[in-house]
């Protein structure tokens, strides 16, 4: 099985199963001499792990890290860095009856017939338990990021059809985690977390929109044509579990403008520094960042695994009517938000990476 590597200078290889022995990532690629520890990793981990709220699935994972090599004395070493959280609370047996199954909407069917085998412990290396690497590895990326000014916050904007009112400039960290469904508008989080326990309790579920934000990206990352930043942050987040779409900026509303309404015009500010007066590019211009506020949303599906009573068919393609077990969120998007900041991240120190090899490479041409 490829495709499970993420990255060009910052690489990130994930791997273990959802009922497993345990999850993790190396990382090829960390700079040396960046301070870690295993307590900055948790951090990030504490606000996607399982168990955290009545609105996510009951199981009750510590997801405490393990930093297994390339840290010395608290600072990386420039060598390969191994990340190793423990699955201690796995339930194999919860999806035996899921053996000959295929569960609508989830992965069972394409994996059975690409591979010829699957993982039935909760659907493998396709559950959202893999995501546990990318926050442990988004947090190292962050944590670099974070020394240099760079900031990201999501948050959830929208559950169904309950959108939230916010000021995606200003909104900070400790504004989102404030409600359990991390949306900062306390008025609509109250109407998200009645919906979400409503449709949790009938043994349904329910998607929804994460916003995310990006602060103080220096002007110039990304690339010309197929290595655009904003394809690579879409690419990012649609390697998420349970993503469905991607938009930047003015997304799919920019449809309905005109270029005079949509375009972004320039000015220069009282420190000389050329800024744009409004933001529908989104921070990212000809798939590079010009210096704004980079602002993009994710679009999450409701979860496929339900308890509602559905139609199926097993392997031999005989019907079934199906009502899943297991333990399940009935909403994905309250643990989602630190899975599309580590993704962001992770998109983010790479193409930081590449520019400032390519601004070397021009200091020494100059020098020439």
């Amino acid at each position: 099985m490829a495709g499970n590597t993420f990255g060009t200078l910052f690489r990130v290889t994930t791997f273990g199963e959802s009922h497993g022995g345990s999850v993790g990532c190396i990382i090829d690629g960390c700079p040396a001499g960046l301070p870690l520890n295993e307590e900055i990793i948790q951090k990030d981990l504490d606000r996607r792990r399982p168990g955290q709220s009545d609105l996510t699935t009951p199981r009750n994972e510590e997801d405490s890290v393990h930093i297994e090599s390339g840290v010395f004395e608290g600072k990386t070493t420039g060598t390969p860095i191994c990340l190793l959280v423990k699955n201690r609370d796995a339930r194999p047996s919860d999806y035996d009856h899921l053996n000959n199954i295929f569960r609508p909407s989830h992965a069972d069917f394409t994996y059975e017939k690409k591979y010829g085998i699957r993982d039935t412990r909760g659907g493998g290396r396709a559950s959202a338990r893999e995501t546990v690497a990318r926050v442990a590895a988004g947090a190292v990326a962050r944590s670099f990021l974070n020394n240099i000014g760079i900031e990201f916050v999501a948050f959830v904007e929208q559950v169904q059809n309950i959108t939230a009112d916010i000021d995606a400039s200003t909104v900070s960290l400790a504004e989102v985690d404030i409600t359990s469904v991390r949306c900062p508008d306390k008025q609509a989080a109250k109407k998200m977390i009645a919906l979400i326990k409503k449709i949790r309790d009938e043994g349904d579920s329910v998607g929804g929109v994460i916003r995310c934000i990006i602060r103080n990206v220096p002007l110039g990352l990304g690339e010309p044509v197929f290595d655009r930043l904003s394809a690579r942050l879409g690419f990012a987040m649609l390697t998420i579990p349970a993503t469905k779409g991607f938009e930047i900026g003015s997304g799919f509303t920019g449809t309905h403008l005109t270029g005079k309404t949509h375009n972004d015009e320039f000015f220069t500010d009282a420190n000389g520094q050329i800024h744009t007066r409004s933001n529908n590019s989104g921070g990212v211009q000809g798939g590079i960042s010009n210096g704004e506020l980079i602002d993009f949303r994710v679009a999450f599906k409701p979860t496929s695994t339900i308890a509602k009573e559905q139609r199926t068919v097993d392997k031999d393609g005989k019907e079934h009517m199906l009502t899943a077990h297991g333990r399940h969120d009935p909403c994905v998007l309250p643990r989602a938000v630190p899975i599309v900041e580590a993704m962001a991240a992770l998109t983010i120190i790479d193409y930081y990476l590449l520019q400032k090899i390519y601004e070397k490479t021009r200091r020494v041409e100059k020098k020439d």
